[in-house]
C-alpha cells in the first residue's frame, strides 16, 4: 500500500483526491493536513464524504509518507517546503504552480518533471517530484500537442476556453458568489493568463520552431466543474490526415480519446477523461478539447501520475462514471 499525506486538505482539489484514493486499491491515507479544520471531522468541509470515510483534518505531518500531494495556492508550495521537511524517499506531486516552467523546477536539490504523461510518460516514471499541469494547460495542451508533434503549428492558434467555478478554488471572492456567477458569464485574464507559459513550454517541446502567438480568452461558465475549450489555426492537412495523426500520438494513451462527432462536457465531468473533437473548413482547423478540471485537470491527473511513479497501471482507481444528465 502506499501511503499519502495531503497537504491543504479542505480545498476542493484535495477533496477530489480524497474521493479518488479512498476507492484506490493501492493507496492508504495517512493524513489530511490543514490548519483551519484540524481535529475536525472530513465532512465539516467535505460533506459528501459523511459516512463514507471516518478520518479527522490533523495540523501534523508524518514527514515519512510515500508521497506528498501538494494542494495548496499558487505559489504555497515553496514556502510549505521550506518549513516542512520530508524524507528523501517520499515523493512529492504539486497542483500549484510553483514548479511547472523549466526556471522553476530546480528547488533545494529537487528537480520536479511536468507531470503531462501524454509527453513525458517515461520521466513521470523515474521522477521523484511531480509538477501537476494547471486545468487550462492540460485541455489546450492535449488539443494542440498531435499538430506541434507533426511541426503543423505554422500560425497563431485563437482559443476561447470556459471552466466552472470551482477552478476559482473553495475561497470566496466577488466573482465567485453564486448571485453574481449565476446566469452570467465573462472572461478574464485575456490574453495574459498564467497557463500560457506551460502550453508554450510543451508546444516548444514537440516544435521548437513554433514562434506564433496563442491567443487565449478563458471565461468563467455558471457551472460548477469542467473546461470547454475551443480552439483554430490554419493547415493545409485535411481532416483525414489530421484525424490518423490525433489518433496514432494517442494510441497509447488510455484517457483521451479523438472524434469528429460533437462533444459536450457532461461527457467528461467527474472523469480523467479528455475527449478532444476534430472539424475542417477550408484552411481552419477547429479543434473542441473537454475536461473535468478539478479531475484530469488536476486532482485525477495527478493520481495518474503518482499510479505512474510507483510503477502502477496508469487508470488504476481512475474507472470513474461521467455524469450524464
Amino acid at each position: 500500500m502506499i501511503s499519502i499525506g495531503i497537504i491543504g486538505g479542505s480545498g476542493y482539489t484535495a477533496g477530489e483526491l480524497i474521493r479518488i484514493l479512498m476507492f484506490h486499491p493501492n493507496a492508504q491515507l495517512d493524513f489530511i493536513y490543514s490548519t483551519t479544520n484540524a481535529g475536525k471531522p472530513l465532512s465539516i468541509a467535505h460533506h459528501d464524504l459523511m459516512g463514507d470515510i471516518e478520518m479527522n483534518f490533523t495540523d501534523t505531518i508524518n514527514p515519512n509518507v510515500d508521497v506528498l500531494f501538494l494542494c495548496l495556492g499558487h505559489g504555497k508550495s515553496i514556502s510549505f517546503l521550506e518549513n516542512n521537511k520530508f524524507s528523501d524517499a517520499t515523493k512529492i506531486i504539486d497542483l500549484g504552480n510553483d514548479f511547472r516552467l523549466i526556471k522553476d523546477k530546480e528547488f533545494n536539490g529537487k528537480s520536479f518533471v511536468y507531470g503531462l504523461p501524454e509527453i513525458n510518460k517515461t520521466a513521470i516514471k523515474s521522477a521523484n517530484y511531480i509538477a501537476n499541469p494547471g486545468c487550462f494547460a492540460t485541455a489546450i495542451q492535449l488539443a494542440l500537442l498531435p499538430l506541434a508533434s507533426h511541426g503543423l503549428l505554422n500560425d497563431d492558434v485563437h482559443i476561447n476556453a470556459t471552466t466552472g467555478s470551482t477552478g476559482a478554488g473553495v475561497s470566496l471572492s466577488p466573482t465567485s458568489h453564486f448571485s453574481w456567477r449565476n446566469n452570467n458569464m465573462s472572461h478574464y485574464k485575456a490574453f495574459n493568463h498564467q497557463h500560457l507559459g506551460e502550453i508554450n513550454q510543451s508546444v516548444n517541446q514537440l516544435q521548437a520552431d513554433f514562434n506564433d502567438e496563442l491567443i487565449f480568452v478563458p471565461n468563467r461558465g455558471n457551472f460548477t466543474r469542467g473546461i470547454f475549450a475551443t480552439l483554430y489555426t490554419t493547415t493545409e492537412e485535411s481532416l483525414e490526415d489530421l484525424v490518423v495523426k490525433y489518433e496514432a500520438f494517442y494510441a497509447d494513451q488510455p484517457f483521451v480519446t479523438v472524434t469528429t462527432t460533437d462533444i459536450n462536457m457532461k461527457q467528461v465531468v467527474q472523469t480523467n477523461k479528455c475527449i478532444i473533437s476534430l472539424m475542417k473548413k477550408g484552411r481552419r482547423v477547429l479543434i473542441t478539447s473537454v475536461i473535468d478540471n478539478l479531475v484530469k485537470g488536476a486532482s485525477g491527473q495527478a493520481v495518474q501520475n503518482m499510479n505512474l511513479m510507483f510503477g502502477l497501471e496508469e487508470t488504476t482507481g481512475l474507472h470513474l462514471k461521467p455524469s450524464g444528465f
